[in-house]
């Protein structure tokens, strides 16, 4: 067992920020979560337990110790101002992609990927995303907001267009929401990851941005999220997904929704840094 690294950091990811290639950041962001909070606690909750992981992936046959992998902290996010958590988060990302690194935020919730998102396709205007979630998080508005974790993905199309956003494990939305992707602006593969093989070939050399939202699980691996919902994937389906979408050229990548307090038993949490690490190995070539 792995048990000598530091627990301020995840995964013992403790390289300097000029050497490293991949910058792992923590966004503590839950202000506009629409039922049960608590994502905010997640980025050092992971840190700490991530102790009881090895760096080694028997999936991809690879060890976080053989790259440069930097675990920059959290951001120190304001209460009650979401447009100043946002720009700070998007003033960091556009930090680690002028330096020629890829981010790898760890949520907080849904909403921390805009700002990412934002400065990745600053830098890459072929940009694609590949989305795993159980939510569409396509409503134009939530309550009169449009800045929520409920409309994350259209906000991001607002940037891309069509043709740019692969969404799979998608089983709740509104019927809007479905039909207004299904009218050809996103690509929506409801339940599970039919089709990834086919996103990947039609994505080709295209530069992407991996966001993944923990609640594409089920809620039997995954009860601490403040979301759940019946009939998610199960750890095996997403490992095998990561390493489908392994062979596209992944720039940034982020993973949201832990809120951890909600289950006691501590599994949700360390299915979450088992994702993680997988996450990295996706990653890095």
């Amino acid at each position: 067992m792995n048990n000598y690294f530091m627990t301020n950091t995840f995964l013992g990811c403790s390289c300097d920020f000029d050497k490293a290639d991949c910058i792992i950041f923590g966004a503590p962001f839950d202000g506009t979560t629409t039922f049960r909070p608590g994502t905010r606690f997640a980025p050092q909750t992971m840190r700490t337990e991530s102790v009881g992981l090895e760096t080694y992936s028997p999936y991809f046959d690879k060890d976080s110790g053989d790259y440069k992998i930097c675990d920059a902290g959290d951001l120190d996010l304001p209460f009650g101002s979401t447009e100043s958590a946002l720009d700070m988060i998007e003033a960091m990302a556009s930090e680690v992609f002028s330096s020629g690194k890829k981010p790898l935020v760890v949520g907080g919730e849904h909403l921390i990927s805009l700002p990412v998102i934002k400065e990745a396709y600053k830098k890459y205007n072929d940009l694609c995303i590949i989305h795993f979630d159980a939510h569409t998080d396509l409503r134009d508005e939530y309550l009169g907001q449009k800045l929520s974790h409920s409309s994350v993905l259209r906000r991001v199309w607002d940037l891309t267009g069509d043709g740019r956003i692969f969404q799979f494990g998608i089983r709740s939305g509104t019927r809007e929401e479905f039909y207004w992707a299904n009218e050809g602006h996103t690509f929506l593969n409801k339940f599970n990851f039919n089709g990834l093989d086919k996103a990947v070939q039609e994505i080709g050399s295209r530069n992407v941005y991996l966001t993944l939202d923990l609640d594409v699980l089920d809620p039997s691996l995954m009860s601490g999220t403040g979301t759940t919902e019946a009939g998610g994937v199960s750890f095996n389906e997403l490992i095998n997904a990561l390493k489908t979408i392994s062979a596209l050229n992944i720039i940034g990548a982020d993973i949201v929704e832990l809120s951890p307090h909600y289950d006691h038993s501590g599994v949700s949490t360390a299915v979450a840094c088992k994702v993680l690490r997988e996450i990295i190995f996706t990653m890095m070539k």
